[in-house]
Parts: structure tokens; C-alpha cells; sequence
């Protein structure tokens, strides 16, 4: 197994702007999970330190989905005792470039989006 850096707990902190994207690569967390993936395989308990805010239960189905759908790939791996690595596949590392594009915009546009948000949730209450 190749020793990569361990993924860093604020990744994904509270200003992130991934949480703010209008349009969803998958579901609610797959953007993250395919950043998380992005220098190679990880275990899931890895993936849990940056997504500390997703709930296993969700992380369990954001996976299977991304799997269902070619994103990435489950490896078992039974030696010398058993563990499960989750991996891009061909197709999921073809979302980067777009990932990247679509949080750097979001990045641009945050004050502009929290704006909105704000301006939305004060309309309706």
C-alpha cells in the first residue's frame, strides 16, 4: 500500500466553497468524496477525518452511488487482515477539471452567493 499524507480534518470546513455550489456532481457530499480520492485511494475511516460533518450513514450511500455510477471503485484487500480502499476510476477522475472549475467559481462569487442565500432565507421567513 503507498503511503500517501493523511487528509487534513479542515478540508472541508464550514466556508468551503464546494457548500455553496448550485449544481451537484452526484448527490450532496460526492464532490467532496471525489476530492477526498483525488491523490489516490483511501480507507474509509480516512475519508471520515474531512467529512467529519457527513453522517456515516450518508457517506456509506454517497459511495455506493459514486460506485453505482463509475465514479469509483471498492477494493478488498484480505491481507494481512481485511480492508476496503475506494479509488477514482477513469471516469471519475474526469470530474476533477470540472470540480475544479466549479468550486473556483464559487470561490469568485461567494460573497455574491452568501448574499443570495441570505437574501432568500430572509424573504421566506
Amino acid at each position: 500500500m503507498t503511503q500517501r499524507p493523511p487528509l487534513p480534518p479542515d478540508l472541508f470546513d464550514e466556508l468551503c466553497p464546494s457548500s455553496l455550489l448550485p449544481f451537484r456532481f452526484g448527490d450532496k457530499w460526492a464532490s467532496m468524496v471525489l476530492r477526498c480520492l483525488e491523490d489516490g485511494p483511501r480507507r474509509y475511516s480516512e475519508l471520515r477525518v474531512p467529512l467529519s460533518r457527513v453522517t456515516p450513514k450518508a457517506l456509506t450511500q454517497s459511495l455506493r452511488g459514486l460506485e453505482r455510477n463509475g465514479f469509483v471503485s471498492r477494493t478488498v484487500h484480505a491481507d494481512p487482515k481485511l480492508r476496503v480502499e475506494y479509488a477514482l476510476t477513469l471516469l471519475g477522475r474526469s470530474t476533477l477539471e470540472p470540480l475544479a472549475a466549479a468550486c473556483q467559481w464559487a470561490a469568485e462569487h461567494w460573497d455574491e452567493l452568501l448574499d443570495a442565500r441570505e437574501s432568500g432565507i430572509s424573504s421566506i421567513g
